[in-house]
């Protein structure tokens, strides 16, 4: 995994993303048991580390984190939401290719 994609909890969400304003910050949610979300997570990881300037990126495993799975009205693996401050500009359910991932990203950062 990526050194600019952080791994985090229930306990660290409200910090690491909702607490973020100066960039907006990129929440994936993914499973170990999720076929898709091992298709999705090496396009996380190149937009983690093609736009660490500009972007934030965290993980959150789902069964984990059930508080961020509920506050981010997570209903299916892979999940995207990013969040600038505590506002949500974009989100996205079920597997997407790395172009897609960048065509939704980049109008926000």
């Amino acid at each position: 995994m990526s050194s600019n994609v952080i791994v985090i909890q229930d306990s660290e969400f409200e910090t690491e993303v909702l607490g973020n304003a100066e960039r907006p910050t990129l929440a994936y949610f993914w499973a170990p048991w999720c076929g898709p979300c091992r298709l999705v997570s090496p396009s996380v990881e190149a937009v983690a580390e093609s736009y660490a300037d500009r972007l934030k990126v965290v993980k959150l495993e789902v069964d984990a984190n059930p508080e961020a799975v509920k506050r981010c009205q997570v209903e299916g693996v892979p999940a995207l939401r990013l969040f600038k401050g505590d506002e949500v500009l974009v989100s996205h359910e079920g597997a997407i290719t790395k172009p897609k991932l960048i065509a939704l990203l980049e109008p926000h950062l």
